[in-house]
């Protein structure tokens, strides 16, 4: 994610690359880093918060305490982004210690695309030139929204678990592509092709998925005889269920860091 964010934000040009810097305590991570967005390596998070006016703390959940123990008292005057699931302002705040604005964001893995989706909370003392900043660099990548902190888990379980639910679908739709004859490297084009165009009508046309549909769907047709066989497999069902359980083990995460 970290390599996703500081890429997007490099081609999008809102900084450069030698004005970033990183650390990762994993020299393949920081290798891999390095050759695909570039900076400065640092050898502790201590160093790149010293070099740095925003710090983005893009680890996993478990590792939050650690990284943010290891940062108490060396980032007073810094705003901290952190990207780690379910973990609360409140906690990063006591962690971080005081003078320190925190704002928690959950991105998601297409942001290495441009085509990123987030929701963003401020913690206390983040100011709105905070929020400004944030949601600038988050749209540089993708779309993003502002939101109570409490929303946050349902962001993680929708979008930010939800790359790998599309991917999903566009397998199996290319694999029903196969089964009636299409070349795989044809039914894949097609299928990912057919998700990219719908998404980009639902948020270039505001309107309604429904209404989407049924522009789609004539009556006797095929795209009807499709659809009752998704209903017969209550897969609308499936993926509100998927939402619902990223979006809880999201709060579980959250408990344990």
């Amino acid at each position: 994610m970290a390599a996703a964010l500081a890429g997007g934000f490099v081609r999008a040009g809102l900084i450069k690359p030698t004005a970033l810097s990183y650390y990762d305590p994993f020299p393949a991570a920081a290798d891999a880093f390095q050759k695909s967005v570039g900076g400065t390596a640092a050898t502790t998070n201590r160093g790149v918060a010293a070099a740095s006016d925003i710090l983005f703390l893009a680890v996993k959940p478990q590792q939050i305490a650690a990284v943010v123990g290891e940062l108490k008292g060396h980032a007073s005057g810094k705003l901290v982004v952190s990207v780690a699931a379910g973990v609360t302002l409140q906690a990063l705040q006591h962690g971080l210690g005081e003078g320190v604005r925190v704002v928690r964001v959950m991105p998601n893995t297409p942001c290495l695309v441009g085509k990123g989706a987030s929701g963003f909370a401020l913690g206390h003392g983040a100011t709105p030139d905070d929020a400004a900043m944030v949601e600038q660099l988050l749209n540089s990548v993708g779309r993003s929204y502002r939101l109570e902190e409490k929303l946050l888990d349902a962001v993680t379980g929708l979008s930010g678990s939800g790359p790998a639910f599309v991917y999903l679908m566009i397998e199996a739709l290319g694999d029903g592509g196969v089964r009636m004859g299409l070349p795989r490297d044809v039914a894949q084009g097609l299928a990912a092709a057919t998700v990219f165009g719908a998404a980009a009508m639902v948020l270039e046309t505001g309107e309604h998925p429904a209404a989407l549909k049924d522009q789609v769907t004539s009556p006797g047709g095929t795209t009807i005889a499709g659809l009752q066989a998704l209903e017969i497999g209550a897969v609308r069902g499936d993926f509100i269920a998927a939402v619902e359980a990223a979006t809880r083990r999201s709060i579980e995460l959250g408990k344990g860091a």
